[in-house]
């Protein structure tokens, strides 16, 4: 789901000196640096709250995991910060090269795969109350959460295997993928970087954007219908806290998962390229600016802003996250509703 990892080493000095190019770095670092800054304070403050203020429950468990994820990617941004900054040289070494990149797929992978199984786990719960009830437990939740983290590790792991350090005749180093230990010729490596480009942006596309959205779409249509079927559109946060919170993910990723693709069907096109390192860092910029919203939207889409203002922001991301055994009785069809069940409608982030 990152970026545009091809190699930066041929790249013309003429597009860095253009002043298009340079307001538009300026832009997105200055986007990166929000993102940052808010990323680190907000999910820090959901993992506090979520992970040692709560009781464990399900829905606590799967917004820590959440928050764990936003917060690891928002971690690194201050490298890739730097190799803006440098012309996309990269000054960290080998290691951090590797771990860094490695860091950031994992977690945007993993962060939309669990948006997906919150979306599913909601969509259970509101379709099965009884189901969720009798079978829906922390013990459970907690195995099955690994999931998403496995699947993104595994996606993630064309990383490990072709991303490195390199250097270009001017001596500078590139974080980048490299094929040269990949084919004996020129055009067998080159077959290989074709390969390994096209895999890697369709996975990102269909595995990492369009799979787990459908999901989340086709999940919300279902909760949308069995609360509007109950008559509770007017008095359901929940589905308007799902609404902002899948609204967000796709305005944010849409655009720079389909330049991204475009880049890989249009490689060889000079004037499309030219066009996509001009405009990628913004576009990867309001992609990653994602991140840092999730608890802005646990705490203040719900209720009324200024109720929220009086509660200190603990307190808010406790109430946002916390069950609510009323809603659910009402969505429910006024079934019973003990805390596991409660859970079902609290679909806030």
């Amino acid at each position: 789901m990152e970026t545009n990892f091809s190699s930066p080493l041929n790249r013309s000095e003429m597009l860095y000196e253009s002043t298009t190019y340079t307001i538009l770095q300026y832009f997105s670092l200055v986007v990166f640096g929000v993102t940052f800054v808010l990323g680190i304070l907000g999910n820090g403050l959901v993992i506090w709250v979520a992970g040692f203020r709560m009781a464990r429950t399900v829905t606590t468990l799967c917004y820590l995991n959440l928050a764990i994820a936003d917060f690891s990617f928002t971690a690194t941004l201050p490298f890739l910060m730097v190799s803006m900054v440098m012309k996309e040289q990269w000054p960290f070494g080998w290691f951090l090269c590797k771990f860094v990149y490695t860091v950031v797929d994992i977690n945007l992978f993993g962060s939309v795969f669990l948006i997906a199984f919150i979306a599913l786990d909601r969509c259970i719960c509101v379709l099965h109350p009884v189901w969720a009830q009798n079978h829906r437990t922390v013990s459970l939740a907690t195995k099955v959460i690994i999931a998403p983290w496995i699947l993104a590790l595994v996606l993630t792991s064309q990383i490990f295997i072709f991303l490195t350090t390199a250097s270009d005749r001017n001596g500078n180093t590139y974080c980048a993928f490299s094929f040269a230990s990949w084919g004996d010729t020129p055009e067998e490596i080159l077959k290989v970087a074709i390969t390994v480009s096209t895999a890697r942006s369709i996975i990102r596309f269909i595995i990492g954007f369009t799979a787990p959205m459908s999901i989340v779409a086709v999940c919300y249509g279902l909760i949308a219908a069995k609360i509007r079927k109950k008559g509770m559109m007017d008095s359901s946060r929940p589905l308007r806290v799902l609404t902002a919170v899948v609204a967000s993910f796709f305005l944010c990723w849409f655009p720079f998962q389909v330049i991204a693709l475009l880049n890989t069907l249009w490689s060889r096109e000079s004037l499309f390229q030219q066009k996509y390192r001009i405009f990628v860092n913004p576009l990867r910029s309001l992609a990653f600016f994602n991140s840092c919203l999730n608890p802005m939207l646990y705490v203040f889409v719900g209720q009324d802003f200024r109720k929220r203002l009086i509660h200190s922001l603990p307190a808010s991301l406790e109430r946002a996250l916390t069950e609510d055994s009323a809603q659910t009785s009402d969505t429910t069809a006024k079934a019973a509703s003990p805390p596991t069940v409660a859970e079902s409608q609290k679909m806030s982030g």
